[in-house]
Order: structure tokens, then C-alpha cells, then sequence
């Protein structure tokens, strides 16, 4: 069958897509079309391998060729290697052909939306049924060159179509055991599939764990030893880059490598042998890659698996068991000829080592250095931060105080006890004289010399430090707080605290930054923000310091001065207001002038609450502040990157993240996550403090008695006119603070509509929070009196109706004693008829009438005046209790006419209803 004939068209189809005619290209299309064409239909042997070989030199060197060839040469190509296996020259020719037409031509420029030939072959190769299979198939036979160009071809899928060729190789039985036993092959083959492996093993999890199996560890180390350990070439890096592919993120894997080889065999790499000082760079990157090594176990694993942490410190406790720290110290500290990217790796390693672990603290704590005259480790390190010329070599170094000062409060206390003041003479010192110091010691120097020098870079780096041992720690601070520094000889300056002597750096690195813009003196770029750094650390938490440093007026005129200039960074004005808010927050003076309300007072007048609160948003879209949040991830040491990280020197001034910028790329650094949470904790407690205090000023100064008190001796008219004027005071302060609380209420308005109304809602938050907690202690109030009067609503409707029911019994009797009035009226009325009837001569039975009835009257009027005597006390005394509670329901709201309606009714009397009128 033709083969070339059936992909003709589709070649042709495929330059037309490219280069938009069919004509472009074409004698390259041809010439390719008429080699495949006797490759594949071809009778004798050695025309077809010249065919190949002429294939293989216009693919390698023309990119319209490999075009050509991938849509016509690849199902060729791929037969030869199906069926004609026993013809070695000419499979050996094929592989060779085939990893031509993947690999890109170097001079050729390729244009940005311009199809890339060599990326489309591979496609076009890791697409094709069993390829994969076939090419592995071919690492087992004999001739060398043909288990080269395959795994050379491999390799070249490998780089432009990963995620394919890893799937396919989990796929086929037996192909990572291929792979493998090919480190074992001759030393071209084996630095081939090293190589092959190292690119496979990036991402790919499974296959990390399946090599590992497969005695990937034994291998690797058994290649590095024979290699030369760290002296050794480029294939004890690519040794390590595999290792470091089956380590990083793989808990499982660093669990097998320290239950069953240990890292002892990592360890010898790091050690040092025969001429230490010499580091040529490839011993460089070898030693950049162990390191890297240590860093992966000390990390533990991905974030993501739940035994990290467990796994982590298991791995940090036997590093250390093992001695790293003594070789880490070696290539980091002691070891000064060693290049700075060493260095500088080195010390990083040491920080993460002992950052949480309070054993590897310790031991670091407690190691001394040196042969002959020993110094502890600490000392050594805090030597290289104040006398090191290189920028990363410093951030390197401060790094390893912060790790130890990190939630030790122990360490900063030992470190903090060694910080005893000087003679000016010994501060002064040469700076060779600093061995014999103590940390303390040294550290006060540094902070001192800077002074003399004019040149602020010692200063701020010792600060950098001094920070790390306060953070967090009130003790420390308040210890440090009492440290005075002498005055220059000869001067007749007094003593001044430490606290102040670093703002008056502060303010020196702000004149000398003013006075030459286009300073040599690179640290004095980034002084000014780190002292600041220090200065917010010592202030928070600390009410002793804010009252030591407002005990110099000067310190609050500069801070608002820093504040209000737009000359100076955003990083710094931002510091600046964070000082100023730590002042407010902090302050428990009383004192006039140095109280929280004249310090807000002060701010509200010289810059104004809203330009006070728009400094933090500005500094929290700073690239500092930023960078800071989002955690990026370590990158991993490849050949690519290696050379470049082993020739880092120092920090290029000019490089910048961004143009914008002012700040100094080493702030990125010294600024960390740890500094930035601290920040924005602060500037939320600042906000809703100052809102606080701007609407409540003073709110506990009590009125004191005497001023509104007659004084023994004082006239009237004297005493009348002492109170007119205290009261018209306190009438014009009233107006003061009703004027601020307005201009208060019209600034936060304009933040919020202003482009920076992102800080509105945490404004508006703190001063809807005061309303609201009024407005419901108003609430709970009404409350309160509510149910108070609700009780007294009751208690009166219960004796109400006591009264009416009284009444109404009063009423039955008085009904009672007119029945027996009336039955009295009408017997009188019988016996006076009955009188009649005897005057007229009628007979009667009764004697002596006129005798009977007035005895009669008599008892009757007796017995009726005591009854009704009695009654009308009563009626009187109800009478006076109906009224007084009358006038009580009258006062809840409540209606009296419509409570005593009917009552009585059912009675009539007459005399009732003229009292009801009344």
C-alpha cells in the first residue's frame, strides 16, 4: 500500500491551513513527499536508508519540513518501527528522523499565533494508537543507539505533551520498570532516562510512588556517590531534581526515605570535602539542590494531606538528630568564601529547621562555632546581618531571628537580657572589636553606630533584628524601654532612651533621603520603613512605650508631619498614621496634652480625619502590603532556573516589582504576613477608637463639686456670676464639641463618597456602633418603665374593683335599711289610721295609743339616725378613695366614667346619681 499517496492530501491541507497557499513551502513539501516516497515504496535497502537519512537532515533544519513530514511521515515512520524491528541501521535512522521533527530549530523565529511544527508533531505522535507502547518496547533491545534516540524521543514527547505520555505510561504494564532499568544501563543511556524521569516525575504523583518502589531512592544515591557527591556534574543535579520531584509534596515518600535509607546519604552531600573554598558552578547548584532537599522534608508534605504536620516535625527532630544543623551552619556562616546564593539558601534552611520546634531551638540557641576561639551560632549570624555587603545575605540572615524569635518568648527574653547599655567609648568601638561581644552588646552597637557613620543601613538592620525579639512580648519591651544610651563625649546632652534615639533616626533617614534623592547609600532607601516597622511593633500592646514616646513633644509634630507629606512613600505615611493610632489606642495618660482626645484633636485639626483614614487604604493596595497576603509558591530547582539562582549577587536597586513604586524590593521580605495581619488588626482597633473618642471626649472627667459650690465668705452677687461664667463655658464647649461631631459626621460622609469608599463601612461601622448601643440603652430604659408602669396599672385595677365591690355591699345595706325604714312607714301609717278610727269612736284593743306611738317613733328613729350615721362615715371614706384613684387612672390615660358606668344603677336612688354628677 502507498502510504504516502493516502496522506498527501492531507499534508496539502495542512500547509494551506498554515501558510494560506498550497505554493508556499512547496519545494520543501516535495522534496519531503519524494523522500517518503522511497522510504516506504523503495526496493533496495540502501536507497531507502540514504532516503532516511536525508529525511532526517531537512527535517532537523527546516521547519516547512517538519510540517510536511508530520502529516505524511509520521504513519511511515511508524510502520518501519511495527514491522521492520530486525533492521537495526534503519529503525536507528527512524528515532533519529522522528526526534528530529519534535525537537524546535533554535534560529528559526516563530511568530506568536504562528503554528509551531515541532509541538504539532508531537501531538500528532502521542495521538497515534500504541505509539507510546512501541517506543517503550524498543528500550529492551540490544543495539545502543536505538535505546538512545528513544529515550531521547521520549523525552522530546515528554516536554511538549506531558499530561499524555504519563497517562498512556500508567497505562502500559511494565513501563515505569522499563524506564527504571535503564539507570542501570551505560552511563549515556542512564544520564538519558534520568533525565526522561526527571521530566516525568513533575507532577505526576502515581508514578512518583511507583519509582520509589521500584528502588528509585537506592538508585539515585548510588548514582550521586559514584558521581562525586556535590563535586560531582550535571547528573548529580539531575539526580537530585528527581529526588526532589519524589519528595515534594508526597508524605509517603519522605516516610520511606527516612524508615529505610535514612538521610544520611543527603547529608554527605552537603558536606563539605578538599578545598572548601573552591565552588565552581555546577558544585554551586548541587549544593543549592540538597538544600532544597532538607527544605522539602522540613515542609512536610502538600498542604492539603492531613499527616503533614506530624510528618514535619518527625522530619525536623532527625534532621537535626542528624547533625544538619552543623553542616547548614557550616556552608551558611563559616563558610564565607562560599558563593551568596549558598549562603543565603543555607540560612533560610536554618529558619525553617527550628521555626516551631522548641528543641531545634534550643540547639541552636546553645551552638557555638569556631576551632579556636568559639562563638555562639546567634553571634555569628547577628556578625553577618550587621557587616554583610550583600542585601539577599542580610534578609537571609535576619530570617533565621525571626524563625527564632516566633512564639519563643523564652529565646526573646534570653536575648533580650543581654541587651545591657555601654560606654559610648566601647559602642564606638572599630567594628573588628565586636568578637568578644555579647549579642546584647553587638546589637546596641549597631543601633548606635549608624550616628557616627552617617549611614543609617547598620542602624536599620540591628533594628530589624531588635524588632524580632520585642514582637509580641511585653516583657521584653518594657525591659528595653529602660535602656538609655549615652550621649557623644564631649556634648552636654543627657542620657536619652533607646525608643528615642530611634526616632531620631527615623527623622535623620527622612532629612538624608530630602537632602540627596540620588543617594549612593543603598540602605538609607529602605532605613526609614524598617525603623518605622520597629517603632509600630514596640508601640502595640505596650501603654508604657506610647507614654514614653509622647513624652517628647517633638516625636507627635514629626509623625503628623510624615503623615500629611506627599513626598514621602505610601508605605511611610501609612506607618506613620499606624503610629499615631497606636498612640490613641495605647494611651492610658491623663495628663493634659498627652491624653487619647488631644492626640485625635490634634490629628483632626493639622490633617483631618478623612486624609488620617485614607492613609491605610492606600498602604493596603501597596505592593508590600499586597505581595505580603497572597503566599507564593517556593520555585522548584530545575536546570533552567538553577544557573540564574547561582549567581545571585545582590539586589539591583532599580528592579522594582513595579514602576510606580518607591519602596525597596528587600521591604517585601522584611514586611511578612506575621507584620501584616499586625497592621490590620491595628487599623480596625485605630478606626473605631478614634470614632469612639471624637464622639465621646472626656466622657470620664467628672465636674468637680467645688465649682458649683457658694465659697465661705463669697457674696451673692459674686457667687451668681462665678456660675453665669462656669456655665457660659460650658456652654461654649458644648458648641465646640457639637461643631467637631458635625465636621466629624461631614468628612466621614465625603469617604464614603469619595473613590476610597472602600473604608466607609469600617467608619461608619464604628459610629453606627455608638449610635446603636445608645439608642438601645435608651430602648431598654422605655422598657423598663413600661413594665413599671404596667405593674402600677394593676396593683391600681385590683384595688378598683376592691373599692367597687365594696361599694356595692354598701349599696345592698343601704337598700336593707330603707325596706325596714319603709315597713316602719307603713305600720306608722296603720296606727295612724287606727287613731282615726278611735277618735271617731270606734272601738280598739290597743290602750293608750298616743303612748304606744311615740314609743315606737322613738325606737324606729334611733335605730335609723345610728344605721345611717354609720353609713355616711362610710360613704365618706369610699367617697375620698373613689376620687384620689380617679384622679391616678386619669394620669395612666385611663377612662373613669367608662370603669364606674353601672354601678348603682340597678338602685335609682336619686341621691346616687346626683353624687355620680357631681
Amino acid at each position: 500500500m502507498d502510504l504516502v499517496s493516502g496522506y498527501k492530501g492531507k499534508m496539502q491541507g495542512v500547509v494551506g491551513l498554515v501558510f494560506g497557499n498550497d505554493n508556499h513551502g512547496s519545494n520543501e513539501d516535495s522534496y519531503v513527499e519524494r523522500l517518503l516516497d522511497r522510504i516506504s515504496n523503495g526496493k533496495l535497502a540502501e536507497d531507502r536508508r540514504t532516503a532516511m537519512v536525508e529525511l532526517q537532515s531537512v527535517v532537523a533544519e527546516s521547519s516547512a519540513a517538519q510540517l510536511a513530514f508530520g502529516a505524511m511521515g509520521l504513519p511511515v515512520l511508524l510502520s518501519i518501527l511495527k514491522e521492520e524491528r530486525d533492521d537495526v541501521e534503519m529503525v536507528r535512522g527512524t528515532l533519529e528522523t522522528l526526534v528530529s521533527a519534535l525537537t524546535p530549530i533554535d534560529h528559526v523565529k516563530v511568530q506568536k499565533n504562528e503554528v509551531q511544527p515541532a509541538l504539532m508533531n508531537t501531538d500528532l505522535l502521542s495521538r497515534e494508537a500504541d505509539s507510546i507502547s512501541l517506543l517503550l518496547s524498543l528500550l529492551v533491545e540490544e543495539d545502543f543507539y536505538v535505546r538512545y534516540y528513544t529515550l531521547q524521543l521520549l523525552t522530546a514527547l515528554l516536554t511538549n505533551s506531558p499530561n499524555r505520555l504519563q497517562e498512556a505510561i500508567l497505562t502500559i504494564p511494565r513501563g515505569i520498570t522499563r524506564l527504571m532499568d535503564m539507570l542501570m544501563d551505560r552511563e549515556v543511556i542512564r544520564n538519558e532516562a534520568l533525565l526522561l524521569l526527571t521530566y516525568l516525575t513533575r507532577e505526576a504523583e502515581e508514578i512518583q510512588k511507583i519509582l520509589v518502589f521500584e528502588g528509585a531512592f537506592e538508585k539515585i544515591f548510588s548514582i550521586i556517590k559514584e558521581e562525586g557527591g556535590s563535586d560531582g556534574g550535571v547528573v548529580v543535579q539531575d539526580c537530585l531534581e528527581l529526588l526532589n520531584n519524589l519528595l515534594r509534596s508526597n508524605v509517603s515518600n519522605q516516610i520511606l526515605l527516612r524508615e529505610t535509607m535514612g538521610f544520611d546519604p543527603l547529608l554527605s552531600i552537603l558536606k563539605l570535602r578538599g578545598s572548601t573554598y573552591s565552588f565552581t558552578q555546577q558544585k554551586t547548584i548541587n549544593l543549592l539542590s540538597a538544600v532544597e532537599t532538607v527544605n522539602l522534608l522540613i515542609m512536610g508534605g502538600s498542604e492539603t494531606d492531613p499527616g503533614k504536620d506530624s510528618n514535619r516535625l518527625t522530619n525536623k527532630t532527625t534532621l537535626v538528630q542528624k547533625k544538619v544543623l552543623d553542616h547548614l551552619l557550616m556552608l551558611g556562616v563559616e563558610s564565607q568564601w562560599a558563593p551568596v546564593a549558598v549562603r543565603c539558601s543555607a540560612l533560610r534552611c536554618i529558619g525553617d529547621l527550628i521555626r516551631g520546634h522548641n528543641k531545634n531551638l534550643d540547639v541552636l540557641a546553645s551552638k557555638v562555632l569556631g576551632e579556636g576561639p568559639q562563638e555562639l551560632a546567634l553571634n555569628s549570624i547577628l556578625r553577618i546581618i550587621l557587616r554583610t555587603s550583600s542585601t539577599p545575605e542580610f534578609v537571609a540572615a535576619d530570617y533565621v531571628f525571626k524563625s527564632f524569635c516566633e512564639k519563643n518568648s523564652d529565646g526573646q527574653t534570653m536575648l533580650a537580657s543581654t541587651l545591657i547599655p555601654q560606654p559610648y567609648s566601647m559602642t564606638h568601638a572599630p567594628i573588628e572589636e565586636d568578637v568578644n561581644m555579647t549579642f546584647g552588646s553587638m546589637l546596641l552597637r549597631g543601633l548606635a553606630l549608624s550616628e557616627r557613620d552617617g549611614d543609617l543601613e547598620t542602624c536599620c538592620r540591628a533594628a530589624s533584628v531588635l524588632s524580632h525579639v520585642l514582637e509580641d512580648n511585653i516583657q521584653c519591651k518594657e525591659r528595653v524601654l529602660r535602656i538609655e544610651l549615652e550621649a557623644p563625649v564631649g556634648s552636654l546632652g543627657a542620657p536619652e532612651p533607646l525608643l528615642h534615639r530611634m526616632v531620631k533616626y527615623t527623622a535623620l533617614a527622612s532629612s538624608m533621603k530630602n537632602r540627596d534623592r540620588k543617594s549612593s547609600v543603598a540602605g538609607n532607601s529602605y532605613a526609614q520603613p524598617i525603623i518605622l516597622k520597629l517603632l509600630v511593633i514596640w508601640l502595640a500592646d505596650c501603654p508604657s512605650a506610647v507614654n514614653c514616646f509622647l513624652d517628647s513633644r517633638p516625636h507627635l509634630t514629626y509623625l503628623l508631619e510624615l503623615v500629611s507629606n506627599e513626598s514621602e512613600s505610601v508605605c511611610i505615611r501609612g506607618l506613620a498614621a499606624v503610629l499615631l493610632g497606636e498612640c490613641v489606642i495605647y494611651n492610658k495618660s491623663t495628663e493634659s496634652g498627652k491624653d487619647a482626645f488631644t492626640i485625635v484633636d490634634t490629628l483632626s485639626q493639622k490633617v483631618g480625619l478623612t486624609s488620617y483614614f485614607l492613609k491605610f487604604d492606600e498602604m493596603q493596595k501597596n505592593y508590600l502590603f499586597a505581595s505580603a497576603n497572597s503566599s507564593q509558591p517556593h520555585k522548584p530547582l530545575t536546570r533552567s532556573t538553577a544557573a540564574s539562582m547561582a549567581e545571585i549577587e545582590d539586589v539591583d536597586d532599580n528592579n522594582l516589582p513595579d514602576g510606580k513604586n518607591e519602596d525597596h524590593p528587600i521591604l517585601s521580605s522584611i514586611f511578612d504576613s506575621l507584620f501584616v495581619i499586625l497592621v490590620k488588626r491595628l487599623e480596625s482597633d485605630i478606626r473605631e477608637k478614634i470614632v469612639v473618642v471624637y464622639s465621646h471626649p472626656k466622657s470620664e472627667v467628672a465636674v468637680v463639686p467645688a465649682e458649683l459650690e457658694q465659697r465661705s465668705g463669697e457674696k451673692d452677687e459674686e457667687y451668681i456670676k462665678r456660675l453665669k461664667s462656669f456655665v457660659e463655658k460650658q456652654c461654649s464647649e458644648i458648641q465646640d464639641l457639637l461643631g467637631r461631631n458635625a465636621t466629624l459626621a461631614e468628612e466621614l460622609a465625603k469617604t464614603g463618597g469619595g473613590k476610597y469608599s472602600e473604608s466607609e463601612p469600617r467608619v461608619g461601622g464604628a459610629s453606627d456602633r455608638v449610635q446603636v448601643e445608645t439608642l438601645r440603652r435608651d430602648l431598654q430604659q422605655a422598657i423598663q418603665r413600661l413594665e413599671l408602669l404596667k405593674t402600677e396599672k394593676v396593683k391600681i385595677e385590683s384595688e378598683a374593683s376592691m373599692y367597687r365591690n365594696l361599694a356595692s355591699k354598701m349599696e345592698s345595706d343601704l337598700k336593707s335599711l330603707s325596706d325596714a325604714y319603709n315597713s316602719l312607714e307603713q305600720a306608722n301609717f296603720h296606727l295612724e289610721k287606727e287613731v282615726k278610727a278611735l277618735k271617731n269612736g270606734e272601738p280598739s284593743s290597743i290602750q293608750d295609743v298616743e303612748a304606744i306611738k311615740a314609743e315606737a317613733r322613738e325606737e324606729a328613729q334611733k335605730e335609723s339616725e345610728a344605721e345611717l350615721n354609720d353609713l355616711l362615715v362610710c360613704l365618706g371614706q369610699e367617697q375620698s378613695r373613689v376620687e384620689k384613684l380617679s384622679a391616678r387612672l386619669l394620669e395612666l390615660g385611663e377612662d373613669v366614667d367608662k370603669l364606674l358606668e353601672g354601678i348603682g344603677d340597678d338602685v335609682g336612688l336619686p341621691e346616687d346619681d346626683e353624687e355620680e354628677e357631681e
